[in-house]
């Protein structure tokens, strides 16, 4: 089947998926401590709508609840959704890129590069807020982005970082990082609690604040990322075979781990180390839709969204009024899944 055919599958399947994404995001809304109707809830986001708010009657619903979805539950469904989005897109980028079908968003040492920056802010006790944002946030996102820069300066020979460079650098520089985190949790054991809660990853304190800042971050990086399909799908084959075809390597490597790094980096910085979610997603459409990249990016940040939205639904509803962290619930829900995944299809695998 050419690629013109699978675009029309395609074309169909991205509009079912956008319809569940939309169905998900309303079940979502509805659940929780404050029990509201799915017909209420989605007459709180519609009257959001320019030009559908007139139209929609809200007289009959509780002013509690309007405040419940708009201001509680809303931010934390979309925040989940981009978060969903970046580490799916960024997952898929570099599997393709590094031609490792286990390569994931953290492969780089960010999350470990974010939780030395958390950890430094958590033991200093820096428990303020700038622009709206936790310095907590702050020094992860920084973290972060020193982390990524050293590895590329590792791994850097001329102008030039070699894939596998890249790769052993990272994990490298990302087992240097988890030892620190590990230290200073041993010297600062009051601390222990908070430290690990953050590495566990979570998007409770989700505010409109961090949709609104993640939110230009993933929607420009995730275009940048897809216009470069054809260059991965190219790339996924060799360094050699893409440059063959005139493809410069080197800058696109450059591009897409800066855009890719980025959107990780404010990922990580805004809900703490989600796992599993940028392996699993994009392998496992991999085995759907076959590896054209033009195919598995899209499909890939639509399913990623849809995972963690579900999967926080989840956490923030299974043993009330607690939750679990939604990192540690990606994994055990992911994890069986990925090995039934392996298993069904295991010879196209092999």
């Amino acid at each position: 089947m050419g690629f013109i055919q699978r675009k029309r599958r395609y074309k169909y399947f991205l509009i079912l998926a956008f319809i569940t994404l939309a169905f998900v995001t309303i079940i979502s809304s509805t659940m929780g401590v404050a029990d509201i109707s799915f017909i209420d809830s989605l007459k709180i986001m519609v009257s959001r709508i320019p030009l559908f708010g007139a139209l929609i009657d809200n007289e009959s619903i509780r002013q509690s609840h309007d405040f419940i979805v708009i201001n509680v539950r809303l931010p934390r469904i979309l925040l989940s959704a981009l978060i969903g989005v970046g580490l799916s897109l960024v997952g898929s980028t570099f599997q393709g890129m590094f031609r490792n079908p286990m390569a994931d968003p953290y492969i780089l040492g960010i999350s470990s590069g974010a939780s030395v920056g958390a950890t430094i802010a958590i033991v200093l006790g820096f428990g303020g807020v700038i622009g709206g944002l936790s310095i907590i946030t702050l020094f992860a996102f920084l973290g972060a982005i020193v982390t990524v820069v050293l590895v590329y300066n590792l791994a850097r020979v001329g102008n030039r970082a070699s894939t596998l460079g890249l790769i052993l650098s990272g994990v490298a520089v990302g087992l240097f990082l988890s030892s620190m985190v590990s230290m200073l949790m041993f010297f600062n054991r009051d601390d222990i609690e908070k430290i690990v809660m953050w590495t566990m990853g979570s998007v409770s304190a989700a505010t409109w604040n961090k949709v609104g800042i993640l939110t230009p971050v993933v929607i420009i990086g995730s275009i940048i990322i897809m216009t470069y399909a054809r260059d991965l799908n190219a790339m996924s084959i060799g360094d050699e075979t893409a440059k063959s075809l005139g493809i410069e390597v080197e800058r696109v490597k450059k591009i897409l781990l800066t855009v890719s790094s980025l959107i990780v980096a404010c990922c990580v910085a805004t809900s703490g180390v989600i796992g599993f979610v940028g392996l699993i997603v994009p392998h496992t459409i991999r085995l759907i839709v076959g590896s054209d990249q033009r195919g598995v990016l899209p499909f890939s940040a639509l399913s990623g969204a849809i995972f963690m939205v579900v999967c926080d639904t989840v956490a923030r509803n299974l043993i009330p009024p607690a939750e679990i962290p939604v990192g540690a619930l990606t994994s055990l829900f992911g994890a069986p899944f990925f090995i039934f995944m392996l298993y069904k299809n295991k010879k196209k695998v092999i």
